[in-house]
């Protein structure tokens, strides 16, 4: 019965929308800015690294907390990363936003500090090289998973959450598809890039093919 209670419990943590929340405080509404979406990415890009570094933190955490109740009630590997999944599909389906929500990488980076904190340590870490790199968020979030399941197969750890990130990482590349096509057609805006001047660029490019046309 805990575990029932903790795997609910999980799903309305993550359901909790702290990057609207958060931009409400700002007075705005981050489902009509930028992109739409309520991530940390989006927030970042419409009010500033300091809101996104706690929308950030405060969606990490929904991913951590669920976990770690979890393991204070069972050793078994499925129930605890139940709890953790549930916590994902409640920040990608929140009942709270009538289901619209989040892409699931910070919640499942939390997920992961739960269950492995010596691979999240190399998850952040390569996050922030891809993007230190790149300078492109989704392209970060659309590969570390994938690194992740890696990880977790070399490393011998439980079969169960090999298995589980795997799944997740299908999960996180399906709900980048839009950011995949972006990333194909060079359209996908880089962080510190703002809009205005990516629609800008792109407006020079059509002009550029139209003339040669």
């Amino acid at each position: 019965m805990y575990i029932i209670f903790i795997i609910i419990l999980g799903y309305l943590i993550g359901s909790i929308p702290f990057g609207f929340l958060v931009a409400k405080l700002w007075k705005v509404d981050i489902r009509k800015a930028g992109s739409g979406n309520i991530g940390a990415t989006n927030v970042f890009r419409t009010l500033g690294p300091f809101p996104a570094g706690v929308v950030f933190a405060l969606d990490l955490a929904k991913g951590t907390i669920p976990v770690l109740l979890a393991q204070q009630v069972t050793t078994n590997p499925w129930l605890i990363l139940l709890a953790g999944i549930a916590a994902i599909l409640g920040h990608t389906f929140p009942i709270f936003l009538k289901f619209k929500g989040g892409r699931g990488s910070a919640t499942g980076l939390g997920v992961l500090l739960g269950v492995a904190p010596g691979i999240f340590l190399g998850a952040v870490i390569l996050v922030a090289l891809i993007i230190l790199i790149t300078r492109y968020v989704s392209l970060a979030s659309i590969t570390v998973p994938i690194l992740v399941t890696v990880a977790f197969y070399v490393l011998k750890q439980p079969w169960p959450y090999t298995l589980v990130s795997g799944l997740v990482s299908v999960f996180i590349i399906i709900r980048h598809i839009p950011n995949i096509k972006r990333l194909i057609n060079k359209t996908e805006p880089k962080i510190g890039v703002p809009r205005r001047a990516l629609r800008q660029a792109q407006g020079s490019t059509e002009q550029r093919r139209g003339a040669r046309d």
